[in-house]
Protein backbone atom coordinates (compact mmCIF):
# COMPACT_ATOMS: atom_id res chain seq x y z
CA UNK A 1 0.00 0.00 0.00
CA UNK A 2 1.09 3.56 -0.65
CA UNK A 3 2.81 5.47 2.18
CA UNK A 4 0.60 8.43 2.97
CA UNK A 5 2.33 10.21 5.84
CA UNK A 6 4.12 12.97 3.93
CA UNK A 7 1.81 15.95 4.45
CA UNK A 8 3.43 19.28 5.24
CA UNK A 9 0.65 21.58 6.38
CA UNK A 10 -2.91 21.64 7.71
CA UNK A 11 -5.92 23.40 6.25
CA UNK A 12 -7.64 25.88 8.57
CA UNK A 13 -10.99 24.58 9.79
CA UNK A 14 -13.67 27.02 10.86
CA UNK A 15 -16.76 26.59 12.96
CA UNK A 16 -19.09 26.99 9.97
CA UNK A 17 -18.09 24.87 6.96
CA UNK A 18 -20.71 26.67 4.87
CA UNK A 19 -18.94 29.96 5.56
CA UNK A 20 -15.22 29.17 5.77
CA UNK A 21 -14.08 32.74 5.34
CA UNK A 22 -16.42 34.07 8.00
CA UNK A 23 -18.28 36.21 5.48
CA UNK A 24 -21.30 36.21 7.79
CA UNK A 25 -19.59 39.01 9.70
CA UNK A 26 -17.58 36.74 11.99
CA UNK A 27 -14.11 35.34 11.80
CA UNK A 28 -15.41 31.79 11.43
CA UNK A 29 -15.22 30.91 15.13
CA UNK A 30 -18.97 30.95 15.83
CA UNK A 31 -18.67 33.75 18.37
CA UNK A 32 -16.35 31.92 20.78
CA UNK A 33 -13.60 33.65 22.65
CA UNK A 34 -10.01 33.38 21.48
CA UNK A 35 -8.59 32.42 24.87
CA UNK A 36 -6.80 29.22 25.80
CA UNK A 37 -8.84 26.19 24.81
CA UNK A 38 -8.79 22.63 26.15
CA UNK A 39 -6.56 21.39 23.34
CA UNK A 40 -3.92 24.09 23.89
CA UNK A 41 -1.46 21.90 25.82
CA UNK A 42 -1.53 19.25 23.07
CA UNK A 43 -1.61 21.66 20.15
CA UNK A 44 1.64 20.45 18.57
CA UNK A 45 0.57 16.83 19.00
CA UNK A 46 -2.81 17.59 17.40
CA UNK A 47 -1.21 19.39 14.47
CA UNK A 48 1.10 16.42 13.90
CA UNK A 49 -1.90 14.10 13.95
CA UNK A 50 -3.83 16.29 11.50
CA UNK A 51 -0.84 16.39 9.16
CA UNK A 52 -0.79 12.60 9.21
CA UNK A 53 -4.51 12.52 8.36
CA UNK A 54 -3.94 15.05 5.60
CA UNK A 55 -1.25 12.73 4.26
CA UNK A 56 -3.78 9.89 4.24
CA UNK A 57 -6.18 12.03 2.18
CA UNK A 58 -3.41 12.95 -0.25
CA UNK A 59 -2.65 9.24 -0.46
CA UNK A 60 -6.27 8.63 -1.45
CA UNK A 61 -5.90 11.17 -4.24
CA UNK A 62 -2.77 9.40 -5.47
CA UNK A 63 -4.48 6.02 -5.29
CA UNK A 64 -7.34 7.24 -7.48
CA UNK A 65 -4.90 8.92 -9.84
CA UNK A 66 -2.92 5.68 -10.11
CA UNK A 67 -6.07 3.56 -10.66
CA UNK A 68 -5.57 1.47 -7.53
CA UNK A 69 -8.09 -1.31 -6.88
CA UNK A 70 -11.42 -0.05 -5.44
CA UNK A 71 -11.31 -2.12 -2.27
CA UNK A 72 -7.81 -0.90 -1.44
CA UNK A 73 -9.04 2.70 -1.75
CA UNK A 74 -12.08 1.94 0.42
CA UNK A 75 -9.78 0.45 3.05
CA UNK A 76 -7.78 3.68 3.09
CA UNK A 77 -11.01 5.75 3.27
CA UNK A 78 -12.03 3.72 6.32
CA UNK A 79 -8.65 4.29 7.98
CA UNK A 80 -8.84 8.04 7.29
CA UNK A 81 -12.38 8.25 8.64
CA UNK A 82 -11.41 6.41 11.81
CA UNK A 83 -8.40 8.70 12.29
CA UNK A 84 -10.65 11.78 12.05
CA UNK A 85 -13.19 10.25 14.43
CA UNK A 86 -10.44 9.46 16.92
CA UNK A 87 -9.14 13.03 16.68
CA UNK A 88 -12.65 14.40 17.19
CA UNK A 89 -13.18 12.27 20.30
CA UNK A 90 -9.89 13.44 21.78
CA UNK A 91 -10.82 17.06 21.11
CA UNK A 92 -14.27 16.52 22.64
CA UNK A 93 -12.74 15.01 25.76
CA UNK A 94 -10.40 17.98 26.12
CA UNK A 95 -13.36 20.35 25.61
CA UNK A 96 -15.31 18.62 28.37
CA UNK A 97 -12.35 18.57 30.76
CA UNK A 98 -11.40 22.19 30.16
CA UNK A 99 -14.20 24.35 28.77
CA UNK A 100 -17.22 22.59 30.28
CA UNK A 101 -15.48 22.02 33.62
CA UNK A 102 -14.48 25.70 33.73
CA UNK A 103 -18.08 26.74 33.03
CA UNK A 104 -19.27 24.43 35.81
CA UNK A 105 -16.95 26.16 38.27
CA UNK A 106 -18.25 29.57 37.21
CA UNK A 107 -21.85 28.41 37.47
CA UNK A 108 -24.82 30.31 36.16
CA UNK A 109 -26.13 30.06 32.62
CA UNK A 110 -22.69 29.39 31.17
CA UNK A 111 -22.72 25.72 32.23
CA UNK A 112 -26.06 25.15 30.51
CA UNK A 113 -24.75 26.77 27.34
CA UNK A 114 -21.54 24.68 27.37
CA UNK A 115 -23.42 21.42 27.99
CA UNK A 116 -25.85 22.24 25.17
CA UNK A 117 -22.93 23.10 22.88
CA UNK A 118 -21.15 19.81 23.70
CA UNK A 119 -24.36 17.84 23.23
CA UNK A 120 -24.86 19.39 19.81
CA UNK A 121 -21.27 18.57 18.86
CA UNK A 122 -21.80 14.94 19.92
CA UNK A 123 -25.01 14.80 17.87
CA UNK A 124 -23.12 16.07 14.79
CA UNK A 125 -20.43 13.43 15.32
CA UNK A 126 -23.02 10.68 15.59
CA UNK A 127 -24.65 11.71 12.30
CA UNK A 128 -21.45 11.04 10.37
Amino acid sequence: MTDVTDATDVAHVTADPADPAGTDGTDGTAGHDHGVHGYHKQKDEHLKRLRRIEGQIRGLQRMVDEDVYCIDILTQVSASTKALQSFALQLLEEHLRHCVADAALKGGDEIDAKVKEATQAIARMLRT
